[in-house]
């Protein structure tokens, strides 16, 4: 689990005594896991109790009103993502997670006082702020530790543990809510998430802007356009254009999260309509993310070993088929399987698209290409929220889930079609393999 950057025969492993690797950077490691974890938990404060309060509280009858808070929180996510990655590289990460931290603080009060439905649409917008800072630093930050042998395992480990954190606050403010009411128990979990993430990034997280530096220095760019000195322009049209492999990940990134913005948005309303109970619906909308954060425990690992394409192209279809399984069911057992199927077609697909933007990308650019991409995938947020609430609201819920487990197949096909071989052994040569010329 060791990459080592090597600057001279006489001090192999080293560049300014920085070395790559999981191994060598365990304590910090473990601490951004730690951190992720406590970054999910403040999104899942939301997802089984919002679109409740939408209907409940606020009488919102139209599926479009209600999901509007999906959409304030796509683009504000999505936009904040692109300005990290800028962020971090002028100012280092550290910084940018402890401001995206401080951004959260206001979210729990918003959230629990908020009079009108206008300030939980607010509350939304600072949360994607937040959300684009602290999880795009932490994701950032574990690929400068890594390097680049175990990317897929590290970025395996970060995802489950932030999904994981949406699960299991997922499932604990259902219960809460079903218990206490809708306001304000359940955002309580989320303030106190916030205040030790908060406490963690400022006491114990180190920069790692250097390792990636130094990886830099003796990085071999696998084809002629992704040399180190790119312009943030460059950057941004062979994220999500040129480049075959890095466009076919950011289109894959973006339909990924439309259907996880529907999931959130309307499956719980789908089951509330089915006759479902709030603990059973906690149960499922909590099933989803589990899968999905767990899975991606071996799925990360497994790109390094199997390769990114198979994984991304392949999830991808498995969660058209559960999607479709949601559309078409109508009782709790059904939709316990298509959600723990969906899962797992997440799972598969979620950190081996993070890892194949760490294989394609220059360390010189790699947290603006990682901006970029993400982007792509939290604007789907935005692009969800909008076309589903429109079918839902001319067609019903299961016509929209229906479009959209098509949508999710078509981009499967994209992935299968026109993607490269991209982990870091086929660069190597390890599998005799190797990157055309002009590598676009």
């Amino acid at each position: 689990m060791t990459s080592r950057i090597t600057a001279s025969p006489q001090h192999p492993g080293r560049q300014d005594g920085i070395t790559l690797g999981l191994r060598q950077n365990l304590a910090q490691f473990i601490l951004l896991v730690a951190v992720n974890a406590l970054v999910g938990g403040a999104l899942g404060q939301e997802r089984t109790v919002l679109p409740l309060l939408a209907e409940k509280v606020f009488h919102l009858d139209l599926y479009a009103s209600a999901l509007t808070y999906i959409l304030a929180f796509g683009l504000a996510k999505a936009a904040t993502n692109y300005f990290a990655g800028t962020l971090s590289d002028r100012y280092g990460r550290r910084p940018v997670l402890v401001a995206g931290w401080l951004i959260a603080l206001p979210v729990p009060l918003l959230l629990i006082f908020g009079p009108s439905w206008g300030w939980i649409v607010a509350a939304n917008v600072v949360l994607g702020i937040s959300q684009g800072l602290t999880w795009s630093t932490t994701v950032m930050m574990k690929m400068d530790l890594v390097g680049p042998e175990r990317r897929g395992l590290a970025m395996g480990l970060n995802e489950a543990a932030g999904y994981l954190g949406v699960a299991g606050t997922a499932l604990a403010t259902g219960y809460i809510a079903s218990a206490y009411g809708l306001r304000p128990g359940p955002f309580l979990l989320g303030a106190a998430f916030i205040a030790v993430g908060l406490g963690l990034s400022v006491l114990t997280i180190r920069e790692t802007h250097h390792h990636a530096k130094a990886e830099a220095a003796v990085h071999v760019p696998v084809h002629a356009g992704s040399h180190a000195g790119l312009s943030n322009r460059d950057v941004f049209t062979l994220t999500s254009f040129r480049d075959k492999s890095l466009s076919s990940v950011s289109q894959a990134g973006m339909v990924n999260n439309l259907n996880d913005g529907l999931a959130w948005g309307l499956f719980p309303v789908l089951f509330a309509a089915g006759g479902l109970s709030i603990e059973r619906i906690g149960i499922l909308a909590a099933v989803y993310p589990a899968v999905w954060g767990a899975g991606q425990l071996i799925t990360g690992a497994l790109s390094d070993r199997i390769g990114r394409k198979p994984l991304i192209a392949g999830g991808m279809l498995v969660q058209a088929a559960a999607l479709a399984m949601v559309a078409f069911g109508n009782d709790f057992g059904i939709w316990l399987a298509a959600v723990v199927l969906l899962g797992a077609g997440t799972a598969m697909v979620y950190p081996t698209l993070l890892a194949a933007i760490g294989d394609v990308a220059h360390p010189a650019w790699r947290a603006r290409s990682v901006g970029i991409y993400r982007l792509w995938r939290d604007g789907g947020f935005a692009v969800g929220a909008v076309l589903s609430g429109c079918v839902a609201d001319a067609y019903g819920i299961p016509a929209a889930v229906a479009v959209v487990a098509a949508l999710t197949a078509a981009s499967g096909i994209v992935v299968a079609v026109r993607m490269r071989t991209t982990d870091h052994a086929v660069f190597r040569g390890e599998r005799g393999e190797r990157v055309p010329p002009d590598g676009i």
